[in-house]
């Protein structure tokens, strides 16, 4: 087990917008977030980043509570992509990657970095300044020195992302989630991503956490998740779902847009996976 979260609870400002939310993420997994606007992903992340005060409940990474971690070991074993990164300084893409790296020769993280560059399709930008780049070349950039603080970390390595493929076109999306379910295999990384695409998330996920309103509406496989009731209920979105020869689903949203502001109660929406 890499990541184990058990009843957590997130404040605002005095108020729960994360209550009791429970999930694990197994090395060699990809588990995606899913919920709309609001429903409390980016908060939930940021908890288990420990960018946020957890008000209940308990984080363990690797078997040890989250606070029990030193800062400098817990960076070789967790590393984390936020929503939005923003560099104003006249640094190189080079230069960016290596703040992923520990302090080291340049020989050693060289190799590294180069193959990082590759594998995310930014080696010809290596010398540009990074202010410069478009948004999606920038979010590529930030995903590789996130993979350079970990890559070649011992035991166990949790990957925190939210929305790491949001400015990226259709290609690169592919590309990058192709590359990370790579990682969670090849590597046996625990990734826990945030993202809006639910057909990205279909085809990639091994499970899904489907939020709303702060609280676990589903935790399970895409299929069993993806359903028409369940997007009723979490997103007021009618579509239909076609199981697709490959053996995920896909959503198909139709042009009914009745539901309006309002939302479906809680129930109980499939079986809470352990």
């Amino acid at each position: 087990m890499s990541l184990r979260v058990r009843d957590i609870s997130v404040q605002l400002a005095g108020t729960d917008v994360v209550r009791n939310v429970s999930l694990n993420v197994d090395s060699g997994e990809l588990v995606i977030l899913l919920g709309p606007n609001g429903a409390g992903k980016s908060t939930l992340l940021g908890a288990l980043a420990g960018e946020r005060t957890v008000a209940r409940g308990h984080v363990e990474l690797a078997g040890r509570s989250l606070q029990d971690w030193q800062p400098a070991h817990l960076a070789r074993h967790r590393a984390v992509m936020p929503q939005r990164v923003d560099v104003n300084f006249p640094l190189t893409v080079d230069d960016v990657l290596r703040l992923g790296r520990p302090p080291e020769p340049p020989e050693r993280s060289r190799p590294i970095l180069d193959e990082l560059l590759q594998r995310l399709d930014i080696a010809h930008l290596r010398h540009r300044r990074v202010p410069g780049l478009s948004g999606g070349e920038q979010q590529r950039v930030q995903l590789a020195r996130v993979l350079a603080q970990i890559w070649d970390s011992p035991g166990p390595v949790v990957l925190l992302l939210d929305e790491c493929t949001s400015a990226l076109d259709p290609n690169h999306q592919q590309q990058v989630f192709g590359l990370l379910k790579r990682l969670s295999r090849e590597r046996n990384f625990a990734i826990l991503a945030v993202v809006h695409d639910l057909n990205l998330a279909a085809r990639y996920a091994d499970r899904l956490v489907l939020l709303r309103d702060g609280v676990t509406h589903c935790h399970d496989s895409p299929k069993q998740t993806l359903t028409s009731d369940n997007l009723w209920a979490v997103y007021r979105l009618r579509a239909r779902i076609m199981m697709l020869p490959e053996g995920y689903p896909l959503v198909v949203p139709s042009d009914d847009f009745t539901g309006g502001g309002q939302t479906a109660p809680l129930k109980p929406a499939c079986r809470q996976a352990s």
